[in-house]
């Protein structure tokens, strides 16, 4: 599927369509470049799922936890070696357990992720337009 977001809001908007039709166990894995939009989804799909926090990139702490309709775990890997320390922070009872999980790039850890794991790409372009890629989307229609 193919998304273009044209501002900040369509991006969260983008975001919450997303996060309704999202379901326990489910894993976002996201690449984009610094800036590109990940963080700024995330907030929509966070709202979405009933979460009141304020979302923010958790680059420095790796890993945010926030409480909804289910758990979300928020992980920015960008700081980490490769896999071998994806693993050790613990994360498998998050990406095989009750809540969604967001992993913003992706990339670093892909071989740790689950098979049905929901990937995105955020590409932003010169004019402020995002395009959103999904692939291996099973959760219905995005309207």
């Amino acid at each position: 599927m193919h998304f273009v977001t044209r501002s900040p809001e369509e991006t969260i908007e983008l975001g919450r369509k997303i996060g309704r039709l999202l379901k326990s166990g489910d894993v976002i894995a996201m690449t984009g470049t610094l800036a590109a939009g990940k963080t700024t989804i995330t907030k929509g799909i966070a709202e979405a799922l009933g979460v009141d926090d304020v979302i923010t990139s958790p680059t420095f702490c790796l890993i945010s936890e926030y409480n909804g309709k289910m758990p979300l775990y928020h992980m920015d890997v960008y700081r980490l070696e490769g896999a071998e320390d994806f693993i050790n922070l613990g994360v498998e009872d998050m990406l095989y357990g009750d809540g969604v999980c967001i992993v913003e790039w992706s990339e670093k850890v892909a071989s740790e992720l689950p098979k049905r794991t929901i990937k995105m790409t955020i590409t932003p372009n010169a004019d402020g337009s995002r395009d959103i890629e999904i692939e291996n989307w099973n959760n219905g229609s995005i309207e």
